[in-house]
Parts: structure tokens; C-alpha cells; sequence
């Protein structure tokens, strides 16, 4: 049986010379923006739009390309996440009411530095905000 695949992003902005990183709370499970890829869709795009739905941030540049981890398979391994990595000017987040829901689908925001998100992270989201973390001080943004 083939994993269900969730895209994502982890969504950086610079704040007083510092990365901050985007995390969002589901009950008590922190996470980066994302959801299922949707049939005819394009993992990138899927990517896209959720944030987009989750946080209506819609300014994202893919500056170190378009490369991304995956998660290891989770949810019985019926799972799998990958996330891309993109930075935004916007520092305003908003968690709009999903129709289906009749709630945000996130209780909480917060915009951390690496050492702060951390641990926040659960063991499956954790190598994710390694792996960012690395990658962007691997190569400056546009390099």
C-alpha cells in the first residue's frame, strides 16, 4: 500500500539579523504548515496552498531552490510528509476559520528562533528543522 503523501512548508523570516521559524499548534502537536496532496496536484503547489489556507501568508520564496525532506512514514505508516523550505517578509499570521471545521484548523502561532522551535518539535518534525536549519546555513538565500 503506498503512502499518503502531505506537503508542507517550513516557513523562515529574518527578524533582527535572526532566522525565526514558523511553527503552528494542533492541540498540543507542533508542526509546520501542511496537508494532503490532492489528486492531479503537484506536491510544490499542494505546498503552496496550504500555507496559504493555514496561515494566509501568500509571499513565499523558495530561495535555497526547491529542495525538501521527507518525513519517515507516520500515522500507522500510512504517511508521509515532505516539507519545502521558503522565507516570507510577512510577519502577520492569521488562522482562518475552516469552513469544514467551523474552527482554524491551528489553535497557536509562533515565530522562534532555531533554539526556541526546537523543542517544540516532535521526533517526527525535529530532522525537518535540522534539515532547514542546515540547508540555510549551507548556502545564503539566492545562492
Amino acid at each position: 500500500m503506498q503512502n499518503r503523501l502531505s506537503a508542507g512548508v517550513v516557513v523562515v523570516r529574518r527578524s533582527s539579523g535572526e532566522w525565526l521559524f514558523l511553527m503552528l499548534r494542533a492541540y498540543r502537536n507542533w508542526d509546520f504548515p501542511k496537508g494532503l496532496v490532492e489528486a492531479g496536484e503537484d506536491p510544490l503547489q499542494a505546498a503552496r496552498r496550504e500555507v496559504q489556507e493555514e496561515t494566509l501568508i501568500e509571499e513565499l520564496q523558495f530561495s535555497w531552490g526547491h529542495v525538501y525532506r521527507e518525513t519517515a512514514p507516520y500515522s500507522h505508516h500510512r504517511k508521509v510528509a515532505r516539507y519545502y523550505l521558503a522565507e516570507t517578509p510577512t510577519a502577520e499570521v492569521t488562522l482562518p476559520v475552516r469552513p469544514e471545521l467551523g474552527r482554524p484548523e491551528h489553535n497557536e502561532w509562533r515565530w522562534l528562533p532555531f533554539q526556541q522551535a526546537l523543542p517544540l518539535c516532535s521526533p517526527r518534525i525535529e530532522p525537518i528543522l535540522r534539515w532547514a536549519a542546515t540547508t540555510m546555513a549551507g548556502s545564503a538565500p539566492g545562492g
